[in-house]
């Protein structure tokens, strides 16, 4: 992961991700508020299962960078058939889409797999810097928390919200540290192990870059929460909540049949 397109990749998912769960959850908890129970995933107009379809092509699309794209020589063996210590990073992030990918096929059959989905982001965040890590272990935690608490609209808020930092994290990391312009003064890409690196010269100019890092990550927490407060205010006005009263037929009401749909078949549009 550690190359420009190694953080804007999976930085996309994740922001489109926790963007598709964070508008899913608002507008559901704001059409049914007493009887709203979060979801794992949400159906769409079209392609109802386009979510799980998304995160399996991502995971699929990921196994073939770290394999065949992102290694300097293309290929994930070497020509005795070892594994070069270059590319054992590469075969840590290759396991952890993989796993990813089998328990979203399961998610898909039985409807479970948050915990382990959270848990691989987990694993992938600490190779992506220290600030991250907090971020992900919020979404771990509020995971957890809506299994215990399924009907909890603030633990899902927080949990989509997390996935949408951990996706523009992803992404400003990796413009920030793989383009030469905007590596911070003093601090230089290197090479090692295989990969690039950025290392600083002094010690007053680590401090420094670290002190930018700080300034950001709570600029962008702060532009989070703005945002999520904006939305839910402006999808209120949007989506009323759904009342509903009983139903009066005079006469034989033999044959007429009426039903309610459930939460979950509440397709996104």
């Amino acid at each position: 992961m550690g190359t420009l397109v190694g953080h804007l990749a999976p930085g996309t998912v994740l922001l489109l991700g926790g963007l598709w769960q964070l508008f899913g959850h608002i507008r559901l908890f704001l059409l049914r508020p007493s009887s709203y129970v979060a979801p794992v995933w949400f159906p769409a107009r079209g392609v109802r299962h386009l979510e799980l379809i998304w995160l399996a092509i991502s995971a699929l699309i990921d196994i073939l960078a770290e394999l065949f794209i992102i290694p300097e020589k293309h290929r994930p063996f070497d020509a005795d058939g070892t594994i070069p210590s270059a590319n054992l990073h590469h075969f840590e992030h290759t396991t952890i889409s993989l796993a990813a990918l089998v328990f979203r096929r399961r998610h898909h059959r039985h409807g479970q797999g948050q915990g382990h989905q959270a848990a691989a982001h987990a694993r992938r965040g600490v190779a992506a810097g220290g600030r991250v890590v907090i971020i992900v272990a919020v979404t771990l935690a509020t995971t957890l928390l809506l299994i215990a608490y399924p009907r909890s609209v603030m633990a899902s808020l927080v949990r989509s919200a997390s996935l949408v930092f951990q996706g523009i994290w992803f992404i400003a990391t990796g413009v920030m540290l793989w383009t030469p312009a905007f590596i911070p003064k003093g601090c230089f890409l290197n090479s090692e192990e295989g990969r690039q690196v950025v290392q600083c010269r002094t010690g007053e100019a680590l401090h420094r870059a670290k002190s930018l890092v700080n300034l950001q990550f709570s600029w962008y927490l702060t532009g989070i929460l703005l945002f999520v407060v904006v939305l839910y205010l402006q999808m209120a006005k949007l989506y009323p909540e759904q009342r509903y009263v009983p139903v009066v037929k005079e006469g034989d009401c033999s044959g007429v049949r009426f039903s309610i749909a459930d939460d979950h078949d509440m397709e996104i549009v």
